[in-house]
Formats: C-alpha cells, structure tokens, sequence
C-alpha cells in the first residue's frame, strides 16, 4: 500500500471515507477509515487531524442509541489518530475529554454505564492517549479552575473503575490513566518540571479531589489480596506522590491566609479548596487514620514489592510532610520500623538505607526530634506488649515483635531511658516472661532414657561444634510459629547489647529466684542477654556505642553461673526410677530446699495427708527443660567469654560433666552440646582434648566427692563420661580413684550399684580401646580357634612320631594338663606348674628368690572389676544383673592375654553364670549367653566339659521344646523375647562347638536339635541361624555331618562302583515336597 506524506494526497484518499463515515455511522466506515489511515504519514495527520476527527466525533455526538461495538470502534479510531499526532487547542483538548468520559456514563441513571470491558478499556487507553498529545502549554491550561468539573469527573470515573471493576486489566489501565492525570506516569517527557507558581496552581486544583482519591485509593489497598499485588503497589504509588505533592511543607509555607478569588464562575469558585492552616489540620487528621489503615495492612502484606512500596510511601511522607502531617509520624516510622526484620533481604536493605537517611539527615517532625518520636513509640508499644502478646495470633506477635527489634535497633544506646523506667522495665519483662512459657505436658521428655552411653563417646578426631543449636525444639504453650521465638532471642540479644547489663541481669534473676514459674523463662532470657552482650550475631547501627568490657561481663557470667549450678537449682528430680529420686533427695536432705513439683501450670496428683506429694509428668518435664536450659546457656557464656571462658572451667565443668552422664537423654544431649561449645570457645580440638587438659582437678573433685557420697551421689556419673571421652593417658591419673570407687561399691553395694556398674561399664569399655594389643590377641585367637582342628591331627601326628623317651614324657605331661584344665581342676598356682614343666635357665648370680614382675594398671584393675562383678551377677535387680553381665564380657576381653588371671576368675564365675543361663529373666538369658560366647572365644579348653555338663542339655533341650512353637507361629513372633532367645542361642552354638573342640556325642545333640530348624516351616531368619551351626559343625566332622544331613534329606540315589559291593540305603526322602529340602541342599553344596 502506498504511503502518502503530503496533506494533498492523503484528504483525496481520506475524504470519500469521511463523507462515507459522515452519512452512515457503521462499525465498517469507521474500519475502513482506520485501514486508510495506516496509509497517510504523521505529518499528514497532524494537517488533517480535526478534518479527520469531525466524522468520528459526529458519530459519538449524533442523539440516540448507539451500538458498543461501533462506539468501540469510533474510540479505538481516535486514539489511534491522538497517537500519532499532538492536540495543540485548548477548545479541542476539552471537548475531546469530556466526549471520551461521557462514553462510560449514564444520564438517565447518572451513574457509570453499563458496557463491556473492551469499551471501558478502549476509553480510558483513548483518554491518557489524549493527554500525552497535549502539546506544550495546552496542557497546563487544561488545569484551570474552570476544567475543574469535567476533571473531577474522570478522576471519579477511573477511581470507580479501579475499585469496583474485577477486570485487572482495566483497574491497571484505570490507574496508570489516573496517574497520566495528575502528571505521575513514567513516560519521557511527561510530567514536566514545573515552576513554584505552577506547582501551587496544580496543588489547589488536585486538593479539592484529595478525599476522594485518598478515600477510594485506601480502600483498593485495603482490599483483598488476590486482586494482585502490582494493583495495590500502582494505588500506594498514587496515593502518597498526590499526598506528598498536595500536602509538601515547601508549598504550603507559600500558601497565604487570605484566599485570593478565583477567575472562574460561582459554582466552580465553591469546589476550590483553600489550603490554608485550619484546612491542612483537618486534612491531615483525616489523612492520619487512613495510613494508618494503610501500614497495618501493607505491612504484613504477602508480596515483597508491596512492602518495598511502603517504605517510598513513608519515605516521602515524612520528608515531604512532616510539618503538615505530624500526627502520621508516629505510624509511618511504626511501619519502617517494623520491616526492618522483614524476611526479604530487599525489604531490609532498603528499610535500613533509609532509616540511615532519616538519622543522618537529622529529621524533625513537627517540633520533635526523630529520636524522641521512636523512645515514645517504643513507651506506648511496652506498655501494651503483655496485652498484645495475650491476644494476638502467631502473626501478630511476629509484627509486634518486629516492631519491637526495630526499636531497639534503632534507638541502640538511648534504650536506657526506657529500661530506666521501672513500670516500663517491668511490663516489658512480663511480656517477655508470659509469651516464653513452655508446654510441660510432653510425656516423650521424660520417656526418653539414655540407655546407651556410647553417644556420648568423641573421637580425637571429632571437630568441635561451632554455633550452638538446641537439642529438641521448644513447644510454648501461646505459640507456635517458630518466628516469634527467634524474634523474642533477637530482642533480648539487642537488650544485653544496647541496654544496662547489669540492671537487666539483676531484674530478671529477681523473677529467677521469685518463683519457679519464672524460672524458665529468665533463664532463656539470660542467656540471650549475656551472648547479645558479648555481640553475638548482633548488628550494630550505632558506630559509637561501646560494648560491655570483657572483665564485667565475666563477672556477670560467674554470679549467672553461680545461680544456675547451685544445689536447689541443679539437682532437680526429672525420673521416677528409685535411685535417681534418691540421689535427689539425698541432696535435698543436705539441708538445701528444691523447689520441683507444684510449680506449673500442670498441677500436681492429689495425696493423702501427712505424706509428700511425689513428682508429677509436669513437674519432671519442667525440670528437665530448666536443666537444658541452664546448660545451653552455659553454652552460650563460653561463646560469649571466648578463650576468657577457661578462668571459669574449674567451676564449671565439672558440673557439666554431672549432666553430661544424666540418664535422661535431653539432659544428657544439652550437656554434651555445652561441652563442645566450651571446645570451640575455648580453643579445645575436642573433647577428649577438654578432658585431659583438666583431668587433674576434675579426678581430685571426683576422689573428694566419693568420700562424701551421700552429699555428691552424681560423682560416678563424672567419672563415666571422663572415660568415655578421653585416653590412656587419663589412666594415671584415675588409677586410685578406680580403687576409691571398688571401695565405695563395696560399702554401698545395696544402695548405689547401678551408678557404680555404670562407672564400671565405661572404665572397662575405655581399656578394651586404650589397649589394641588386647584387640589384637583377640583376633589372633580367633585365628587360632578356628584353624585348631586342622592343628591338632598334625600335634598328634607329630607327637606319634617322635621316638625319643623326653618326647613321649612330655606329650603325656601335655595330656594329662589338658585333662585337668577341660575338668576344671585348676588352682591359682598354675604358673609354679609351667615353672616346673618347663624350668627356666637360672642365672648363678642371682641367689634371692624368683619375683614376677608386677601386673599391668589395667590387668589390675580388670582383675578387681570382674572379682566384683561375682558377686553382684545374682542382684536381685534385673538391671544391675544385665550391666553386670555387660561388664563381666569386657573383663574376659581385657584379661584374655594374661590367662593366669582371667582362668581362676573364669572358674569362680562360672557357678553363677550358669544359673543366669538356665534359671533367668529371658533378657539376662540372652547376656549371659553372649558373656558365654566370648569365654568360649578366650579360654576354650578350661569350659569344654563344663558346657557339656552344665549348659549344653539346657540349650539343646530348650531349642527342641520351643521348635513347635516356632514353627506354628506367625509373623509377630518375630518381636518376641522367646523369638530372640532361639535366634542367639542358635547363631552361637556353631561357634561354640568349634571354639570348645566338642566330642562327637555332644556334637550329635547339637546337631539333633538343630535339624528341626531346618524346616521351611521355621521363621526365614531361624532357618539362617540353624545353616551357620551346621557350617560349623562342617569344619569339625565333615564325615557325620554329611551323613545327617543325607538321613533327613537324600537328593540322589548311590549306585556302587562294583556288583559285589552292597547298595547304600540312606533314609533321607528323596521328594521334592520335603520341608528340609531347601536348607539341605545348600548346605549340602558348600559342604567341602
């Protein structure tokens, strides 16, 4: 298509159209003008522009009822002319206007028509495409008092389309015309700079459609969220640039007293507004609750840009309006303060970018300072924080305690003359107080048991931990959401910061000591307070402010510490197990006070009278959670003090050390994290390193303390988790107090044994690991054990081949031993025997007697362990009797080597073991069961004939009776004691036999009672245990074990090499239907 440029050419194209147009007013006239118009260049236009218009305006104005798609049309036409060319009269820029406007009204009902949204889109495109191609001055002359009509209409119009329209295309459209009209668009070139005079004749026009605009704009940010967020951020964006530009101090400073009168007609004089005192105070009270309205909702608004929105609206209004709205002060820095912990990092960055501004700029708002109005806002937030904190939801208390932080953060040092403030001082305590109350009623808390001692164990190797962390998340009982409780540590960190230490630490071990119900509470505080004050994770904004001084802070950290480890508060009862409730009570005894049950929220079980209410669930659990407490805060003052923190050790690790070996596994994992942080404050590589590093007070603490065991009943409990966590060199050092504890164990052997075993436990498990060599010789025994067999045809091969008189003496010297040893015919001078058998060369010069050579430390102290562990195997505490047990198979472990010892021992246990093996609890069955595993491992002639004699008939008799049983059950059964029993007794009898070299007879009893397991009617892990005893049985007797298993099961017939020879009938079935068909067969092919 042809492009015309000259004006000539394009009206001999255009004007047939035009006429055409002019006569019938049709949807596809106007369409086809439009496609002729594509073809004419802008200059032509712009010469041919009201000619072109005339046919289309004509269509708009003719009387009577019009179709929408041609008025549609005819509007889309025109803004496709206004944007290619500019509107250079006044009269037409008007006329134009108000016809667009009246498209999208009604005057039969004078309210806004009822038309599609393409009509509504197409007018308000057409209407800021007209005032963009207002050319020059044309367009400040439309902003007169005499427009002022026709304007506030389209202002009313594009604010009802905004917020009552559910299109978010023509509310965006709406808006951004909204902005094009009052000169806030974006677009290069519009608006433009305007002079002062200029600026006040725009500021008396738009004030008169201030309330509406403020009004209808705060009800659209209001709104609901799911209208989209880029609408609310485009209504803020208008709602404080027309604030801030009607309201801007400069302009009225130059606003006089007197209205000058207005050149336009009376009833348009009256809609002027007069901006003058009395006015913008009214107007700016008004204005004061509407943002208000504004920042409690947008604060907590779900989109990011929206917040950062907020912060351009209190930045200009407070810059711009801070004489005329000083009321809205108080609420626009209520806002910034509160998005200054915003949890995007945007929002925070910029909140802080201009609070920097604020402060550096020295804003005064009003008469006051900006200091002043943050200390009265955060006066009237303290005063009602117990309120707020009782009453809000999880949200609520996240946007109060924001608020809060951002106080603080921001007035730093001048917080004193709040805290100084005993009222104020006080209700912000009790709001703190109130709000960290925890839920006590978990019965998991006191559930859980520290069974296994072995977590607490950490290698050398093991780094120490970095930041503290909490063991088990908290459960408060007025919230949930985790926001609010890492809100509430930032708030006292920034108070220990900022604010008196030593007034703060004071107050609140006043609530500590007032009442157990506080307790908790002031000691989670505490903790926050010391590490805020030491600058942990804190941000300081105030460059000048000074930090506590190391020295005072230690000193507020020992009177914290003193507090927390003190009798009444340390030794607190958290079980219900006899000797735990005793030792506590044993403390309390001592003439010191404990302050447990009847101090929550969870009341105590009724009791009779005259009798002591015992401790409730809740009274345990709270105990427990202030221990845990106290120890993570104990954590948090090694951070605080850094390597300082050692001049503190001697007072605090041993208490430490106390909870570290606490049954209770919350307590016990607390006091583990303390440890490490004390490492990684301290400069510890671990906490063996820890350990050793202080050993030598620590052990002289323990020896002191065993001496007074009635006032110190959690000393063991030191002395286990040294061991665990140290090496041999701690050996030394803990060699009396080991002697120090027998001796104890021995006067309190009815009263205290389970803390003593434990000891025991750990000291025996420490010197299996201190010592590989033991390890080591185990090993190597095993070796030995498992090729004996293989040996023992080539002793006695050897031993028939010698022909020498000394050899046959000496192979019967070796028999006749052997026989005395499996018939447990042993004395405690088997060593003079070896002397005499064996006679070592003597030297002449050596005339005085022969003396051994003194026992290892740690062969000694096995010795006397398992001496002990004798006599406490019968306890009548099932506990006690399994620990026992447990220590008794690490004795045999660290004695295997020095068998002079560890075979006279063996004998005496012996008697005692076998009644835990045949007449016991099914658990302790079990225990001995292994302790009887590892003898055999270790001393395997000395128990031959014993196990045969004593033992053998009543495994193998309990095996047969419980394999019907087995076999009928289901798979639950598999959870069972009786289960488990069958399960080890059948996985450790094929050691055993090979181990013990049993004879043939005892083998066959084995065997036969075994076969039944065999069954594919057994448990599946049965059927594997009974596999393992037939592959030892294998390397024992090959020969019959073959022979067994062909008698149960025969899989092919034997055919003999030679007539003359008879056939082989063995009675193993050959069916495939046989239930040990499966079991036979693959033990069968790994038969060697």
């Amino acid at each position: 298509m042809a492009v015309f440029d000259t004006p000539e050419e394009a009206f001999g194209v255009l004007r047939p159209v035009c006429v055409q147009l002019t006569k019938a007013q049709t949807v596809e006239n106007v369409a086809h003008l439009q496609a002729q118009l594509q073809a004419v260049s802008d200059s032509a236009l712009q010469e041919l522009q009201q000619y072109i218009l005339f046919p289309l305006r004509f269509t708009l104005k003719t009387p009577g009822p019009k179709r929408e798609r041609l008025i549609q049309s005819v509007v889309e036409c025109i803004t496709f002319v206004l944007s290619s060319t500019c509107v250079k009269e006044q009269e037409l820029l008007q006329e134009l206007f108000s016809e667009l406007s009246a498209c999208l009204y009604s005057p039969s009902s004078q309210k806004p028509a009822a038309v599609s949204e393409e009509l509504k889109l197409a007018v308000i495109q057409g209407l800021s495409t007209l005032m963009h191609a207002a050319y020059g001055d044309i367009i400040l002359s439309f902003y007169e008092p005499s427009v002022l009509p026709r304007l506030g209409f389209a202002v009313s119009l594009l604010l009802g389309l905004a917020e009552q329209e559910k299109s978010r295309q023509i509310k965006m459209a709406a808006l951004k015309c909204l902005q094009v009209l009052l000169f806030q668009c974006d677009c290069q070139g519009h608006p433009r700079s305007w002079d002062e005079l200029e600026q006040k004749q725009l500021g008396d026009l738009f004030a008169s459609f201030l309330p509406g605009i403020a009004t209808a704009l705060t009800r659209i940010i209001t709104g609901d969220f799911k209208q989209g967020h880029s609408i609310v951020m485009s209504s803020l964006k208008i709602f404080y640039e027309t604030v801030s530009f009607i309201m801007a101090d400069e302009q009225l400073t130059r606003v006089s007293e007197v209205q000058a009168k207005p050149a336009a007609e009376h009833r348009v004089a009256e809609l002027m507004v007069h901006r003058e005192a009395s006015w913008v105070k009214n107007t700016g009270d008004k204005l004061t609750v509407l943002i208000k309205k504004i920042t409690e909702c947008v604060s907590v608004h779900p989109h990011w840009k929206v917040r950062l929105e907020l912060i351009d609206l209190v930045e200009a209004l407070l810059l711009k309006c801070s004489q005329s709205l000083v009321e809205s002060a108080g609420p626009l820095l209520k806002a910034l303060v509160s998005l200054l912990n915003d949890e995007s990092p945007d929002v925070q960055a910029q909140c802080s970018k201009v609070l920097r501004r604020f402060a550096d700029a020295k804003v005064v708002v009003g008469s006051r300072a900006f200091a002043d109005i943050l200390s009265e806002n955060l006066h009237s937030l303290a005063t009602s924080l117990p309120r707020l904190m009782n009453s809000q939801d999880d949200q609520g208390r996240v946007s109060t305690l924001s608020l809060l932080l951002g106080y603080l953060k921001l007035l730093g040092p001048k917080v004193n003359f709040v805290l100084n403030s005993v009222a104020h001082l006080q209700r912000l305590s009790k709001a703190l107080i109130q709000v960290l109350e925890l839920d006590v009623a978990d019965i998991k808390i006191v559930e859980e048991r520290r069974w296994n001692p072995e977590h607490l164990h950490a290698s050398p190797e093991t780094p120490a931990a970095g930041k503290w962390t909490p063991i088990q998340r908290r459960y408060f009982r007025f919230f949930t959401d985790e926001r609010v409780f890492l809100l509430l540590r930032q708030v006292c960190q920034l108070l220990g910061f900022y604010g008196d230490l030593y007034l703060l630490v004071d107050h609140f071990m006043e609530l500590y000591r007032e009442s157990v119900a506080y307790r908790k509470q002031a000691a989670m505080i505490l903790n926050e307070l010391v590490a805020g004050a030491a600058g942990l994770g804190v941000e300081n904004l105030h460059e000048k402010h000074i930090k506590t001084s190391p020295e005072e802070l230690r000193e507020i950290v020992t009177s914290i510490l003193e507090e927390y480890t003190s009798q009444e508060n340390w030794y607190l009862v958290t079980c219900m197990e006899a000797e735990e409730v005793g030792e506590e009570l044993m403390v309390k005894q001592s003439g010191l006070q404990a302050l447990t049950s009847g101090a929550h929220t969870c009341q105590a079980t009724s009791s009779p009278a005259f009798s002591k209410p015992g401790p409730t669930i809740c009274s345990m659990n709270s105990n427990i959670w202030q221990i845990c407490i106290q120890l993570e805060g104990i954590g948090h003052f090694a951070h605080a003090l850094g390597k300082d923190f050692r001049l503190l050790l001697m007072s605090a690790l041993y208490p430490v050390l106390e909870k570290a070996g606490d049954q209770t596994l919350l307590i016990s994992q607390a006091a583990t994290s303390a440890m490490m942080d004390i490492c990684h404050a301290c400069d510890y590589d671990s906490l063996q390193h820890l350990i050793n590093q202080n050993s030598d007070y620590l052990v002289n603490g323990i020896s002191l303390n065993l001496r007074h065991l009635s006032l110190h009943p959690h000393t063991p409990k030191v002395l286990e988790v040294m061991l665990q966590n140290s090496d041999a060199s701690l050996l030394p050092l803990v060699a009396d107090v080991v002697q120090d504890v027998l001796a104890t164990l021995d006067q309190f052997y009815d009263k205290r044994a389970t803390s003593f075993v434990s000891v025991l436990h750990a000291l025996l498990a420490a010197l299996a690991q201190w010592f590989p060599d033991a390890g080591d010789l185990r090993e190597q025994s095993l070796g030995e054990e498992g090729s004996h067999l293989s040996q023992r045809p080539a002793r006695l091969e050897n031993g028939l081949n010698v022909t020498t008189a000394e050899g046959i003496e000496q192979f019967v010297l070796n028999y006749l031993k052997e026989k005395d040893v499996a018939e447990g015919n042993v004395s405690d001078f088997d060593n003079e025997e070896e002397e005499q058998s064996d006679p070592p060369e003597v030297d002449e010069n050596d005339l005085g007697p022969h003396v051994e050579p003194p026992l290892p430390v740690q062969i000694q102290i096995a010795t006397d362990v398992m001496e002990r562990c004798i006599h406490l195997m019968s306890d009548k505490n099932l506990k006690i009797r399994l620990k026992v047990l447990d220590v008794l198979d690490l004795c045999v472990v660290v004695l295997q080597s020095h068998k002079n010892q560890l075979l006279p021992l063996a004998h005496r246990a012996w008697p005692s073991l076998v009644h835990r093996l045949t007449n016991d609890d099914p658990l302790a069955v079990l225990r001995a069961f292994k302790v009887l595993q590892t003898l055999g491992g270790k001393c395997g002639d000395f128990l031959r004939s014993r196990f045969c004699k004593d033992v053998l008939p009543r495994l193998t008799g309990s095996l047969v009776s419980q394999a019907p049983v087995s076999a009928r059950a289901g798979p639950v059964y598999s959870h069972t004691l009786a289960f488990k029993l069958q399960l080890a007794v059948l996985q450790g009898l094929g050691p055993l036999c090979e181990r013990l070299d049993l004879g043939e007879g005892d083998l066959n009893k084995v065997a036969d009672a075994c076969l039944i397991y065999l069954s594919a009617k057994q448990p599946v892990k049965l059927q594997e245990a009974a596999r393992s005893v037939f592959l030892h049985l294998m390397k024992v007797d090959p020969d019959s074990t073959w022979f067994l298993l062909n008698e149960l099961y025969c899989p092919e017939e034997f055919t003999p090499p030679h007539p003359s020879l008879h056939p082989v009938q063995l009675r193993g079935s050959t069916s495939p239907q046989n239930p040990y068909t499966a079991n036979v067969l693959l033990l069968l092919q790994q038969l060697p």
